[in-house]
């Protein structure tokens, strides 16, 4: 049904401002962000059709050219990747992901990424550096691509450590699969860190791996970290 063929009474905007945001439901939201619709289809109804097809979690694994497909329109496609990647930069500001808080455990740092990496097609490694306070001085990433022990050097790692004088790192990267599960290149190359931390007396704090709405912490659950 098209907006303009709903009583005024019932039309989103409208509802918005009588009863407040929290009563309208995603396809009412997502119609006033899209304010008028394309190509024959209402705001409301191409709303409804993208929920109906991929629920608000499946949007973000469309490309841009695919969401673009999807809408039917240029203008429409670019509205929702805005939105999406708002959503994700709220979600890391309350998180604590723009502010270099203080680390405590390595939920802290799932926080940080979640929204960034778990939609990845490609595993992405980042050293997060770290002071004396375990406060964050500064991220880097370190590669992308499949994590390869014989590929990935401690001198990539700890070059930008040395060069920010951190005080220790965190490595972070993610798994497209979803499945947080370390490889066994995951251990070598976590234990090749290990390691060149300890020679060059710039400790690694913790190696996480982050998949779909979960992760793994070396430091909580493999032995002999």
């Amino acid at each position: 049904m098209k907006i303009k063929d709903l009583p005024w009474f019932n039309r989103p905007g409208f509802k918005l401002t009588r009863n407040g945001v929290k009563t309208l439901d995603n396809a009412e939201l997502l119609a006033i962000i899209f304010g008028i619709g394309a190509n024959g289809e209402s705001a409301l109804e191409l709303s409804n059709r993208l929920l109906k097809d991929y629920n608000l979690n499946k949007l973000d694994d469309l490309s841009f050219n695919e969401l673009k497909e999807e809408c039917n329109d240029i203008v429409k496609a670019l509205q929702l990747s805005s939105l999406i990647e708002l959503s994700k930069r709220y979600n890391k500001l309350v998180s604590g992901g723009y502010n270099y808080k203080i680390i405590t455990k390595a939920e802290d740092v799932y926080n940080m990424f979640k929204d960034e990496l778990r939609n990845y097609k490609k595993e992405v490694l980042k050293a997060v550096l770290l002071d004396t306070k375990n406060k964050v001085i500064s991220i880097k990433e370190i590669s992308v691509g499949t994590l390869n022990s014989s590929l990935i050097h401690p001198r990539e790692v700890f070059k930008e450590a040395i060069k920010e004088s951190a005080y220790a790192i965190i490595l972070v990267h993610n798994h497209p699969s979803g499945n947080p599960k370390p490889s066994d290149d995951d251990i070598k190359v976590t234990k090749q860190m290990i390691q060149a931390g300890k020679n060059l007396d710039i400790p690694l704090l913790d190696h996480i791996i982050i998949g779909n709405g979960k992760y793994l912490s070396f430091k909580e659950k493999v032995k002999n970290f």
